[in-house]
């Protein structure tokens, strides 16, 4: 099994664009909530009802995806015929999907010999589709190796900003990943307190020079923290007024991992629509708590509501708990918590006011004492740290690009 069929269905996928052509309403719809899972929040989807001539029409006077779908009922020299035409209008290194009503080995070679990526049968499964796609672009444009992770309280004041600064200063000082830390509140951001720094813009103009693609500005924005680490300066929004559209911080994410490896997100108080499009997206999600029933009792709905918001799909979340040992008589046991929850309790924090206030008081990074470090080290790291080996930062070239329509060409053009 290849690299892309290891890891298509588990990362965002890269900046990208799709194409389908499909008459057929099982895989509109599967094409539809594929354009919902979390691992396509770069990749733009367009779904088209219509088949190959549609694509050819089309492809005469736009540039084509970088991978396009086609759908048809009939499978003969006729339809094989359209499909080299249709790659003479394709560019260069567009990669291509039939699905076809039959399930023929022989016709599968023969159109894997013409250059076409795969082959499926349909009735097409959202999930078959949704891997199919990811191990195609993979392939074509490689893994990006970028991660998101997306910190959340489940309520105000159980220390989620604390503990999502630690660990972006934990993943750069101790795991040495190159990372940069988000914080979605705008102007209720504590950030420039905790971490020691000036707000210096809005989230706003953050996002607007990301859709502007001006990288001068954006790298402006960027404060290095140290020689890992680097946070967006933002914070200097209105309090009361929104700033900043879901569709604009999903954008300013997406650049964000292009730059970065790791993006720590903390969401503790963002508006709930931004929350949600995070949510959606993040490759992790790491919910804090108390030990205490009216924290505990939002969690447990927020986990719920989570699940539904991704659509069922895989989610990898971990539920810390927070500020153990703060109340005794009154918090629950963790098997309690495990059970009520059900979710397995990733770490346990205790209540170290000495460490957390004290430090968020100096502006002072976590990882800069020793305490502070080895809880670091102990509680929040292996958190996150297994899944950011495999060289994240390393300068390996991506996959070598399929065929595809690549090949496609190369054979039409050795018949010329």
């Amino acid at each position: 099994m290849s690299e892309a069929d290891n890891r298509g269905t588990s990362v965002l996928l890269p900046s990208s664009s799709v194409s389908i052509y499909t008459k057929d309403p099982e895989t509109l719809r599967a094409a539809q909530e594929t354009e919902q899972d979390w691992r396509f929040a770069r990749v733009k989807i367009k779904i088209v009802d219509g088949d190959v001539e549609t694509a050819i029409q089309a492809y005469k006077e736009y540039a084509s995806p970088d991978l396009v779908m086609i759908q048809t009922d009939t499978i003969d020299e006729a339809f094989t015929d359209r499909l080299e035409a249709l790659a003479g209008h394709c560019d260069e290194g567009t990669s291509a999907v039939v699905i076809g009503p039959v399930n023929d080995v022989n016709l599968y070679r023969r159109l894997i010999d013409m250059g076409v990526g795969d082959y499926l049968v349909r009735p097409i499964e959202k999930t078959v589709l949704a891997d199919v796609i990811a191990k195609t672009l993979i392939e074509k444009i490689g893994i990006t190796g970028s991660r998101l992770i997306a910190f959340l309280g489940a309520k105000g004041g159980v220390g989620a900003s604390m503990l999502a600064q630690a660990t972006a200063c934990g993943i750069a000082d101790i795991l040495g990943q190159k990372a940069v830390f988000l914080d979605t509140a705008g102007g209720w951001s504590t950030a420039a307190v905790g971490l020691g720094f000036e707000p210096a813009t809005t989230l706003a103009e953050a996002a607007k020079v990301a859709a502007g693609n001006d990288e001068d500005s954006l790298n402006r924005m960027l404060l290095p923290l140290g020689e890992k680490l680097s946070v967006l300066s933002s914070g200097g929004d209105v309090m009361l007024e929104p700033t900043i559209t879901a569709e604009q911080l999903e954008m300013l994410v997406g650049k964000l991992m292009v730059k970065y490896p790791v993006v720590i997100a903390d969401l503790s108080q963002s508006p709930d629509i931004l929350r949600k499009i995070m949510l959606t997206r993040a490759n992790q999600i790491v919910l804090v708590t108390t030990p205490m029933l009216p924290a505990l009792r939002l969690g447990r709905s927020l986990i719920q509501e989570i699940k539904e918001a991704r659509n069922g799909g895989h989610m990898e979340l971990a539920l810390v708990i927070n500020m153990q040992g703060l109340a005794p008589a009154f918090e629950v046991g963790k098997k309690d918590i495990e059970a009520a929850m059900e979710c397995p309790v990733a770490a346990q924090i205790p209540f170290e006011p000495k460490i957390f206030s004290g430090n968020e008081h100096e502006s002072r990074r976590l990882t800069d004492d020793a305490a502070g470090r080895k809880l670091v080290e102990q509680a929040l790291l292996p958190l996150v740290a297994k899944d950011l080996g495999g060289g994240l930062e390393g300068d390996a070239p991506p996959p070598e690009k399929s065929g595809v329509l690549n090949g496609f060409l190369r054979k039409i053009s050795s018949k010329s």
